[in-house]
């Protein structure tokens, strides 16, 4: 059964996560450096890694398997576990694509360059609700996509 691995340091979207999560009786992981608080339910874990240099993004992609949904914003993160075959959403609901992944890499590393050379200085756009409502929608049809329409049980 497919699994939702969840890049939980500074997650927005963890809530929609254990939404949809609830509702197709999916198992949801959360991995991170520090403590957080989770509800307390058996089908959501945490998984604290430590602060070690991307010890969270190590311990996902050895954990995570074909069919199985990673969401993290991390694109480096993101390449590693669609080589294993899972599927990678970003929490403004960009979906991570084995077609894209490689140009997703040079723009992020254009970006860092542009960054460390002072030449672009403004990050991303903030957080909104459209992110949100767009990330709750590609996570919904991601779920469809790796669950075969037999097994896709939903509760309501």
């Amino acid at each position: 059964m497919s699994e939702i691995f969840v890049d939980a340091d500074g997650c927005p979207v963890k809530e929609e996560v254990y939404r949809v999560a609830e509702r197709y009786g999916l198992r949801v992981t959360l991995v991170a450096n520090s403590w957080l608080r989770i509800p307390g339910t058996e089908w959501i874990v945490l998984v604290v890694v430590g602060d070690g240099f991307d010890a969270a993004d190590d311990w996902i992609a050895d954990h995570v398997s074909q069919n199985d949904i990673v969401i993290s914003g991390d694109i480096p993160l993101a390449a590693r576990c669609l080589k294993k075959g899972a599927r990678v959403l970003g929490p403004k609901g960009h979906v991570f694509a084995d077609a894209s992944i490689g140009d997703a890499l040079a723009s992020r590393e254009l970006s860092s360059q542009l960054r460390d050379s002072g030449i672009m200085t403004a990050g991303p756009a903030p957080f909104g609700q459209r992110d949100r409502s767009r990330f709750l929608q590609r996570l919904d049809a991601l779920v469809h996509e790796v669950i075969p329409p037999d097994n896709l049980k939903e509760k309501n």
